[in-house]
């Protein structure tokens, strides 16, 4: 056996993201469209389904166990490439270097960290890879905060049923995202949040926009940035919008997601997507 057979067998346990972890069969949020390649890279509790041609990823998936969530496994903070895919193909410390780009956990770290304290300890590890991560900016505000504590809001809600979480995240990948160190910098993200509420199958989409100045046209305010450095972010704003309008902005099949989805797309056009100021303003009824 080779050096290079070895770094992949490290991975031969890693199951990933389970479709019928709820009951209902949930599957990976895949592209749409043939054309557009990725690979698929189980970890411990989750998946992250890769596009190289990007150097992100396309969407994740986790599984969580809220009854069983360790909270005291101590950070890593070691980010690492996954042997499975050439390192070129991957957005490593050379995007992030000494500028005000932070690596954005995709899976969020605490999320597969439950079960037996060994499982947990590896399935934090395994968050910190670069496949794992997208560049966002360094600012903390009321709408990054909202975005962080979402899965734990959603835990609290599912409180009185099972506590079980299935979470698909990603940013979007647009073809004018404005470039940086050889890659397309994502100006927004998303969420879908699936669990059991009332036995039946249910779920809630939100978009997370780091999108410069929108007093201003996209291309007028990214001309302004600065040659060399990342394109000039804005604050985070937090959306709860239609799982069928993440489908769409995304290009990805998210199964029988946008059927069960607790904020229905006949809302009037101005209320699709609802900005989110605190947690009260989430939407968990149809």
């Amino acid at each position: 056996m080779n050096t290079s057979d070895f770094r992949h067998d490290q991975f031969g346990d890693r199951t990933g993201y389970d479709e019928n972890f709820l009951g209902p069969t949930v599957p990976l949020a895949l592209p749409a469209r043939a054309s557009v390649k990725t690979v698929v890279l189980p970890y411990t509790h989750f998946t992250v389904v890769f596009r190289p041609d990007r150097r992100l990823a396309a969407s994740t998936a986790v599984c969580i166990e809220g009854r069983e969530l360790l909270e005291d496994v101590p950070r890593d903070d070691v980010w690492l490439f996954d042997p499975r895919l050439p390192r070129e193909q991957q957005a490593g410390d050379d995007i992030y270097r000494n500028n005000s780009l932070d690596r954005g956990h995709l899976v969020r770290r605490l999320d597969p960290v439950w079960g037996a304290a060994a499982v947990a300890g590896r399935a934090n590890t395994d968050t910190f890879h670069f496949t794992n991560a997208a560049p966002q900016a360094d600012v903390f505000n009321q709408g990054k905060q909202l975005w962080q504590g979402l899965e734990n809001y959603l835990l609290d809600h599912a409180a009185e049923y099972d506590r079980k979480l299935t979470v698909f995240t990603g940013p979007v990948l647009q073809d004018s995202d404005p470039p940086y160190r050889g890659i397309q910098v994502p100006l927004r993200f998303w969420k879908v949040a699936a669990f059991m509420q009332d036995g039946a199958l249910a779920a809630t989409a939100y978009v997370l926009d780091q999108s410069p100045d929108l007093s201003r046209d996209a291309d007028r305010a990214l001309a302004g940035a600065t040659a060399g450095a990342p394109p000039p972010l804005g604050p985070f704003r937090t959306y709860q919008v239609p799982v069928s309008d993440v489908a769409e902005i995304t290009e990805l099949e998210f199964g029988p997601l946008p059927d069960v989805d607790l904020m229905p797309p006949t809302r009037a056009p101005e209320e699709r997507w609802r900005r989110l100021e605190s947690y009260d303003d989430i939407m968990m009824t149809t």
